[in-house]
This record gives structure tokens, sequence and C-alpha cells, in this order.
């Protein structure tokens, strides 16, 4: 994984009871279309950016389910009791590794995910503007890390 340096994100829930500020290096930003994630967001597909956090503030009460994972692995689902919007998820062993849901970021204008995975699972009217398209789980955490963006779009400029 390409070492990046930390940034702040900023975001909450959506009635605003659930605020965070996390002070982070992005590691990776992709789309799932498997059937979890689809119920998950009630939506074609959920989105995750995996941060390495250095400072994690969170502000209001999260409550937890945990779910199991394809891989045997438990996942822990955080999220508001008054809204019900997810925020977070934690599967790894690693403390400092956090998956947030891109969607309760403050700024959302810089997101485009290149890595889609479950493909298989996709609605089918969904397409795919990336090469980078697994069928289901990649092979290794390195294949979803952030890669260059070569569109111009970055966090820092929005565009």
């Amino acid at each position: 994984m390409p070492d990046a340096t930390p940034e702040s994100f900023v975001g909450g829930c959506q009635c605003g009871a659930v605020r965070y500020q996390i002070r982070a290096s992005a590691v990776a930003l992709f789309a799932c279309h498997c059937h979890e994630c689809q119920k998950q967001s009630g939506s074609a597909f959920g989105m995750a950016l995996w941060l390495r956090t250095e400072s994690c503030d969170i502000a209001g009460e999260l409550r937890e389910w945990t779910r199991h994972t394809p891989q045997g692995r438990q996942m822990r689902c955080q999220f508001c009791p008054n809204c019900g919007s997810r925020v977070f998820h934690r599967s790894s062993p690693d403390p400092q590794l956090i998956s947030i849901k891109p969607g309760t970021l403050d700024d959302t204008s810089w997101l485009h995910p290149r890595t889609h995975i479950w493909r298989s699972s996709a609605q089918p009217w969904v397409s795919f503007d990336s090469d980078c398209v697994f069928d289901g789980n990649p092979p290794d955490f390195q294949a979803l890390s952030i890669q260059p963006d070569t569109t111009g779009v970055t966090k820092e400029s929005g565009r």
C-alpha cells in the first residue's frame, strides 16, 4: 500500500446525533455489489473507505451489530441508534484500520471508487468504468489499495 499523508475526515450520521473527525491515511475506496451491502445500503451497492487512523474522535452514541463474513470473520457494524445510519465497519484485527461509510462524510464530492468487488452479484443495469473489477473478493488486500488518480479528482481539489 502506498504511504499517504494523514488527512482529516469529518462527517456524521443522517440525523446529526453522531459526528466524527478522524485523522488518517486513506488506504482503500471501493464499491461492493454483494447482497449484504445491497441490503445494508438499500441500494445497488455499498461503498467503503478504509482508513489507517492516527486519531478518531466520535461524539454521540453508536450501537453495534455483528455479522459474519463469507471468509468466517466477524464484522462489527456501528450505527446511530436514532436514525439507523451505518457509520463504521470494523473487521480487521488491526485496531488502527477502520472502514467508514463514505456517504457519511461532510464532503463527498471527491469520492470516485475505481475498484468494484462482487460483480457476480451486481444488478444487471450497473456498468463498470474501471479495469479493477472482481467477481467476488479480491485475492488480497493489496488489490484494494488506492491507486494514483488519473482523472484529476482529488480530495483536496474536489474536481
